[in-house]
């Protein structure tokens, strides 16, 4: 019973990950597309024509949403800046506290700092605030601030649950060591196999050559 627990837990740990994951790949990838392509064309339509009034409001919109849905891509990455000289200097043991430590001190000031931003977005929806140019709702501008905060505290919720429940340390709940260093071991290991292919298609080449040396000459 105790077994499947874990498993179930650890299925839904996977699904939850997946979710975010995909939430925040579509959202960075098109808020950044959107971007630019607003500023290409705004440059282009300043140039020849008119400059397009509502552009600077929307590009705002933009630069917050990728900013704090970027915090949260940061976490879940291992990204984020942190004092890897010290770090790496202690035991894997001291590793493992000062990483549940350090996600609990950030956890709670993300949650905090998501409340503050919950409360400046509610008084500014109490206001009635609009933006200049296109009369929107200025608080829809900063829903995504308290989604963010809020959505880095639980990255670090799963970073002190991932190293709670494995033997190893986690950076993040899906970083176990640095980012570089897992590249450049995935690369050699890719390369590993493409010489390891090399190598057996060479030896069938070989075997080939011996075996047609070897057929006695016809007639």
């Amino acid at each position: 019973m105790e077994a499947e627990n874990k498993m179930s837990f650890s299925f839904l740990f996977r699904i939850f990950g997946r979710v975010f994951d995909w939430f925040e790949v579509i959202v960075l990838s098109m808020g950044v597309f959107c971007l630019a392509a607003l500023v290409i064309v705004n440059v282009f339509a300043r140039t020849f024509f008119i400059s397009i009034y509502f552009v600077e409001e929307l590009t705002e919109l933009l630069v917050v949403l990728i900013t704090f849905v970027g915090v949260s891509y940061g976490v879940r990455k291992a990204r984020h800046i942190r004092m890897g000289a010290f770090f790496d200097a202690m035991s894997p043991k001291m590793q493992k506290v000062m990483i549940i430590v350090i996600c609990t001190i950030s956890a709670v000031v993300m949650f905090l700092l998501s409340s503050f931003a919950f409360n400046y977005m509610s008084t500014s929806r109490a206001m009635s605030h609009r933006t200049p140019a296109l009369r929107l709702p200025y608080w829809t501008f900063l829903a995504i601030i308290p989604l963010g905060f809020f959505s880095a505290g639980v990255q670090y919720v799963r970073t002190i649950v991932k190293n709670l429940t494995v033997p190893e340390v986690w950076l993040s709940p899906e970083q176990q060591g640095e980012y570089e260093a897992e590249e450049l071991q995935q690369l050699a290991e890719k390369f590993e196999d493409m010489a390891e292919e090399m190598v057996e298609e060479m030896k069938e080449l070989e075997e080939q050559n011996d075996a047609s040396n070897h057929q006695p000459p016809k007639a």
